[in-house]
């Protein structure tokens, strides 16, 4: 079986950093010319001249924020001149209608194009870092509504050669039978519905013992449920990206770090400031696509993390991070969906009679809960409330009244106390 995806992954690390190099002034100048918000971003800057890391740090970065107000301003401005480049995309993407296969919507809400290209998102490393192969039979379990994660799963295991069956969320007991009956050799969605799918087999007395594989993302994968899975024959390994990105890092059979994918620049920056920390400090993990499609530059992902020394005992040569290590902002990560702050501020401009808020994610691993704690007036009906945090997030909250003035009075809008041991 082969170890590695290509030889790419083991290239002389100077070998891939001259080839990054070599390609991002050219990359930076055709979306600088093909889209119009990326224009923006370098307009004092000279493509040609960026050549060197210490170059790319000089650009200003574009946070996640800035995206959604860019494209909400192209929409609402109704005489963009690069059609829907600009007026859907915010000027970000290099193709239009007929050129992407399809669009999605991540909340906020963010568009993202998908290119034509095999593999568009990059999730074909990371598959095949956790054993998957072509012939093999992969149970999808992203969703394939609105966002990208399933098609982003399902792109990848074509590119290997795979087949996939695209069961999507919910519907935990017609998983357990799809699976009984297809007998799938591989497992990809958030760690905790794979559990929850294991959980309810128990409880039916059925057995999956095809599902050897699994690649898990969305959410983070401490090692206690990694060690729960293995216990049950199943080896699952993390994926680290996003919905604007693609997949940024991956998790391999050394156990140590999550490699970094070819083709990307990742820079950890300190929050707030975007200069690069010294090696090893933990900052905000940046990164730059090269990408033709959707070339995101210095795109600012709002995650912690760190860069670890030296080499994976894998053999892929690539630098390696430490993983997820919590939020640079308040934007946090719920049972696989970011939920911002924007969208709690759009629930208390519906109810007046709110006049404070803060949304406090708890539970345990793959039990996470949202409680949207508010100071209110009497009267108020919860339920309502609780059908505008659906609305805005996609997501169930539990609504808790709180006396007035008992919040923290600290600007926190979102608070995670999940433990994640």
């Amino acid at each position: 079986m082969q170890l590695h995806y290509d030889t790419y992954e083991t290239q002389p690390p100077e070998e891939r950093e001259r080839r990054l190099l070599e390609r991002l002034p050219v990359a930076l100048a055709r979306a600088k010319a093909m889209a119009p918000g990326i224009a923006r971003q370098l307009q004092d800057v000279d493509p040609s001249a960026v050549t060197s890391r210490q170059a790319l740090a000089e650009v200003p970065v574009l946070r996640k924020s800035e995206l959604l107000q860019a494209q909400h301003a192209a929409r609402i401005a109704h005489d963009s001149p690069g059609g829907e480049r600009e007026r859907v995309f915010g000027g970000y993407s290099t193709i239009g209608w007929g050129d992407a296969r399809r669009v999605f919507a991540s909340p906020g809400p963010i568009y993202e194009p998908e290119g034509a290209r095999p593999d568009h998102w990059g999730f074909a490393r990371a598959l095949h870092a956790a054993g998957v192969r072509p012939g093999m039979l992969v149970h999808n379990c992203f969703s394939y509504h609105f966002t990208p994660a399933g098609s982003m799963m399902e792109t990848a295991a074509h590119a290997l050669g795979c087949t996939v069956f695209p069961g999507g969320v919910g519907q935990t007991e017609q998983q357990v039978r799809a699976m009984a009956d297809l007998a799938p050799d591989a497992y990809v969605g958030t760690p905790s519905f794979l559990r929850i799918i294991l959980e309810k087999a128990d409880q039916m007395g059925v057995a999956l013992p095809s599902l050897k594989r699994a690649l898990v993302s969305g959410e983070a994968f401490p090692a206690s449920l990694q060690h729960w899975l293995s216990d049950r024959g199943i080896a699952a390994y993390q994926a680290y990206g996003s919905a604007d990105l693609g997949m940024v890092a991956f998790e391999t059979e050394a156990r140590e770090g999550l490699v970094i994918n070819e083709d990307i620049i990742v820079e950890i920056v300190r929050p707030g400031t975007g200069r690069p920390v010294p090696a090893g400090e933990v900052g905000e993990v940046v990164v730059t696509t090269l990408q033709p499609d959707y070339p995101l530059l210095r795109f600012g992902t709002g995650d912690l993390s760190a860069l670890m020394p030296g080499i994976s005992p894998c053999g892929r040569s690539n630098a390696r991070i430490r993983g997820w290590m919590g939020r640079a902002d308040q934007t946090t990560k719920v049972r696989g969906m970011f939920v911002h702050p924007e969208q709690i501020a759009r629930v208390l401009d519906h109810h007046t009679q709110i006049s404070r808020a803060r949304l406090v994610v708890s539970g345990e691993t793959g039990h996470d809960i949202m409680t949207l704690r508010i100071e209110a007036d009497a009267g108020l009906d919860t339920a309502v409330v609780a059908d505008s945090v659906r609305e805005h997030t996609k997501l169930r909250a539990q609504i808790e009244v709180v006396p007035p003035g008992s919040l923290p009075n600290d600007g926190k809008v979102i608070e995670d106390i999940r433990s994640l041991d």
